[in-house]
Order: structure tokens, then sequence, then C-alpha cells
């Protein structure tokens, strides 16, 4: 395959694998205006820029979390935001030694011809927006497909369909300056058990790098950010150790090592049930040719934001909440966490039925 050659190949290479640097990964805040209401709400916090920006400043500023982190996924109008004393968001992050990252995907709509299964949009008008981003400081991105399993979900129609709309995305992202992460969920709704999952992954994640392989996208300069396979959300979970070991087959028979890291998300997972499970991945005694870290949003901040309940007396107590969050994900991807740092509310599922955002 002859993959991308342009003018920002060796930086899309070079930060795509600091994003997988060992003990670091992603925090995920990129949630929309709607979803981060939902999270406010839950708090009694009215959804205005000011409660928006007030807590995501709580994050960023957290003393020593950026230790723990490499990258920061934004919405778009955090990436303009400023702190509390006129210091831009960008800034913080790049003087922290993390890169900030965009959403750059318009949502999920319905795919004509099947049963509610959905594609992406967004590429429309994509290139000037990434070169917005780019201006802006942003050096990676975001696209979110999102696929379920039903009878006869996923389909070959919507699994080709969002493998090729990621491609496509990735592919202009490369052309102006952005690490694509690829992010092909696979949603845990349903009563499937784990080798269901693993066979629906392993499918989605084919087509996936089929795709990108047809688009030339350099590989080197991407991200993929799946799913880990999981029973579905009406059966009893999986221990640890089976999902590692299910999660990390399908990767490997999948994921070329060209691919410098695997930064998961966490699907609804609770805090703890996430960090347990990616440390088990981190254990396993097998060959792994990428980095295997996070890229977390619900799972980094829920406890936080309860800890926080949109009080300023309360940010030192949230922002220590957050930072143990951090460093508890940072020794899984070294498979070196030992648990126990689960605060109040660290082991609630935080799953959503049809997540959307």
């Amino acid at each position: 395959m002859s993959a991308y050659k342009g003018k920002y190949a060796d930086e899309l290479i070079a930060n795509a694998a600091y994003i997988g640097t060992p003990g670091k990964g992603i925090l995920a805040a990129d949630e929309s205006t709607g979803t981060i209401g939902k999270r406010l709400a839950s708090i009694n916090v009215e959804n205005v820029e000011s409660n928006r920006r007030a807590f995501r400043e709580l994050l960023f500023t957290t003393p020593g979390a950026f230790d723990y982190l490499s990258g920061v996924i934004l919405f778009e109008e955090t990436l303009h935001q400023t702190t509390a004393s006129g210091k831009p968001f960008v800034e913080v992050l790049k003087e922290g030694g993390v890169l900030p990252g965009i959403k750059v995907d318009k949502g999920t709509v319905e795919l004509p011809g099947t049963n509610g299964e959905t594609t992406t949009q967004g590429l429309d008008g994509l290139a000037e927006r990434c070169q917005q981003y780019y201006a802006a400081g942003a050096r990676f991105a975001k696209w979110r497909a999102v696929l379920k399993i039903g009878p006869n979900e996923p389909s070959q129609l919507a699994i080709n369909e969002n493998a090729n709309g990621l491609a496509r995305y990735a592919i202009i992202c490369q052309d102006n300056g952005l690490v694509p992460i690829v992010e092909p969920e696979i949603l845990v709704d349903g009563p499937h058990n784990i080798d269901r999952c693993a066979d629906v992954t392993e499918r989605v994640l084919a087509a996936c790098y089929k795709a990108l392989n047809d688009h030339h996208v350099l590989l080197e300069g991407t991200l993929l950010k799946p799913n880990m396979v999981t029973p579905g959300s009406e059966q009893e979970k999986a221990p640890p150790e089976a999902v590692a070991e299910y999660t990390v087959r399908a990767l490997q028979r999948t994921v070329p090592a060209a691919v410098p890291a695997i930064v998961f998300l966490s699907g609804g997972q609770s805090e703890e049930e996430a960090t347990l499970n990616l440390n088990a991945m981190n254990k396993l005694q097998t060959k792994m040719p990428w980095t295997v870290t996070f890229s977390f949003g619900r799972a980094l901040q829920q406890s936080t934001l309860k800890a926080w309940a949109g009080e300023e007396e309360n940010i030192p107590k949230a922002q220590a909440v957050f930072l143990a969050r951090c460093k508890a994900n940072s020794e899984a991807t070294l498979g070196e966490y030992k648990g126990g740092s689960a605060v109040e509310g660290a082991t609630e599922s935080l799953h959503v039925k049809d997540y959307n955002y």
C-alpha cells in the first residue's frame, strides 16, 4: 500500500507515538453541549457556558494530572475557551506536555435500509474545519462511528458504510495535520454473550483496516479507539481476565502492528471496571505490538463531577479524585494497578442505552 506521504507525515507519526507513551492516556472531554448538560443536571448545575468552562478548568488545572495524560479531546467550544484568569485552555495543555485534540464528527443519523443502524455525519467541510482546528492548536481528532449488536446486526451495509466513513475522515485529517483517532464503537446494549461481541468486533475492525488501506491512510499516524470485548449489558459481567483475553485476541487478529497505540473507550463501564479491565490486558503474557491505553470520558470524570457538585469550595477535593483516577489508569497501562483507588460512586455502572453525544 502507498500510504500518505504528505507534508505532515513525520509530524503525524511523532504525535501518534507521543500520545501512545506508556503510562499515559487520553482524557475525553469532548462532550457536546447537550451531553455535558445531562452530566451537569445530575449534580443540579445549570448548563451554561460559565459552568461548562468551570468544570473543564477544574480538570485541566488539576496539579499532577498531566503526569498521566498525553492528550485531551476537546469539544469545539472548549478549544477556544480560557481559564478564569484568561489563559487559553490550549496553552494550559501544551505547557503541561499534553496534546490538544478535537471532536470533528457531527453525530449519527439513521442509515436508510437498515433496522435502526446509523452512520456518522460531518465529512462535508471537514478539510476546512481541520485546517482551522490545526491553526487553533489541535493536533489530533476524533470521529465516532456507532454499531449495534442485534439478531441480524450489524449488517454488512452498516459495517462497510461506517468503515468507509472512518477512512475518509482519517485521510482528510492527515492531509491537514491532525492524527485521526479511528473509533468504531460497538455498543454494549443487548443480551449477547462475549463470544458474539468478539465475533462482531473482529468483523468490524477487519473492515475498518481494509478501508483505511484502500484510502491510503498512514497507519503509523493514527490511533484506534475500540470498545472492549464484553458480554452485552443484559448479561452477567465477565471477569477482567476474560475481557482482557477476548479483547486482545480480537485486536491481534485485526489491527496491524503499524498502529502505534490502542486507546480504549470505556463504553459505559464503571470507573473501576474500566481500569481493572485495562490493567488485565496489560498483564497478559502475550505479544502486543501496540501500546494499550485509555481514552476515557465518563470513566475519568464521573466521581470528579460528583465531588465538585458545582461548588467552588469543592474544587480541591474534586481535583484529588480526578488525580486518583488518572494515576490508576496510568498504572493500568503498565499492568501495575492494584485496585482500591475507587472513591464513592466509582463502581457504579455508567451505561446509557443507545448512548449518543
